[in-house]
């Protein structure tokens, strides 16, 4: 194996950029097969899927918010490597995928209703992930985390294996109360403000700032802050009025009653220690309700795992991958 890669196919982080471009990139694009899936609303979305050469199964990535599929080229690879056949798409108002024509700031992330989320990550099964070999399996961050706790609660029995990491079961309000938080949303929502930005966010304007990012591996974060930049439909970084009022309903849909119960699939669930994007006590009740569903606590991350450091990605990706392949 290339020294420029771990045991599980994982980039390191002192050779990171120039591998990421000169390898992992190039061997993605020799295989990526690009399609447009019509979501709810018939509203176009972008995905994008490889086919592992010797499959043993598949997986979906569900990202999370502000983000998209290009973002997650590196476990892609690692999971292509480990025969593994990739289905990944961009979230509605995200990315390449469909974003509402009348929000004129396109670096503001909205959504109307958060079942949209999840009758698009159903078109894209069906359209999809359905060529694709089984077992299926699905992988989700955050804000797709909460699309994909929805979804396995409606559909227990699509997956194999579910890994929710950092899911956004609740999201961390800054101190405000969730009473206090869903009153003004609704206020602004019905004042006609539903898909303005959220009043303590900025369109994006740049470079953003490592030390008060998700990442905890800077290589990893300066490799694709120079990819957002190039690319307009990357800027994603803040959410309207109406997703921000969204995203506090859905804490009390994914944990009503009876409904975690209904997830049959094995689950695992990943908290970041060092987590300021969303709150572990619901990932707490959440994991302690699933039938066959474990939490696991990754020291030492932010947010975004998979963007940590070597030390701490390598040992937390290896267990996902052991996971993904117990019988």
């Amino acid at each position: 194996m290339d020294t420029f890669f771990n045991e599980d196919w994982l980039v390191r982080e002192d050779h990171y950029r120039e591998t990421m471009d000169s390898q992992v990139l190039p061997f993605l694009q020799s295989r990526e097969q690009v399609m447009t899936v019509n979501g709810d609303g018939n509203k176009p979305l972008y995905s994008v899927s490889y086919a592992a050469e010797k499959p043993v199964g598949s997986v979906l990535i569900v990202h999370g918010f502000t983000e998209n599929a290009y973002k997650y080229a590196e476990l892609i690879y690692s999971l292509l490597h480990h025969g593994l056949s990739v289905v990944a798409y961009d979230q509605r108002g995200h990315g390449r995928s469909w974003r509402s024509e009348d929000i004129k700031d396109t670096s503001a992330t909205h959504v109307d209703h958060f079942d949209e989320y999840v009758t698009d990550m159903e078109a894209v099964i069906s359209q999809a992930l359905s060529r694709f070999q089984k077992p299926w399996m699905v992988f989700a961050h955050s804000m797709g985390g909460a699309v994909t706790s929805l979804y396995l609660e409606r559909h227990p029995d699509t997956f194999s294996r579910a890994v929710l990491c950092a899911p956004m079961i609740e999201a961390n309000r800054g101190g405000l109360s969730m009473a206090v938080g869903k009153l003004i949303c609704r206020t602004a929502v019905l004042t006609g403000k539903a898909k303005e930005r959220l009043f303590n966010s900025k369109p994006y304007s740049g470079p953003e700032n490592f030390a008060t990012s998700c990442a905890t591996s800077k290589a990893r974060f300066d490799w694709y802050d120079d990819v957002k930049q190039k690319h307009p439909e990357f800027h994603n970084n803040g959410p309207t009025f109406g997703w921000t009022l969204q995203s506090l309903l859905v804490t009390q849909r994914i944990l009503s009653s009876g409904a975690v119960e209904k997830i049959s699939c094995p689950v695992r669930l990943y908290t970041a220690e060092l987590d300021n994007s969303v709150l572990p006590d619901a990932q707490i009740k959440f994991a302690d309700r699933l039938k066959n569903g474990k939490r696991v606590l990754v020291k030492g991350a932010r947010h975004e795992i998979y963007r940590s450091t070597d030390d701490v990605f390598y040992p937390w990706w290896h267990d996902i991958l052991t996971f993904m392949k117990e019988e």
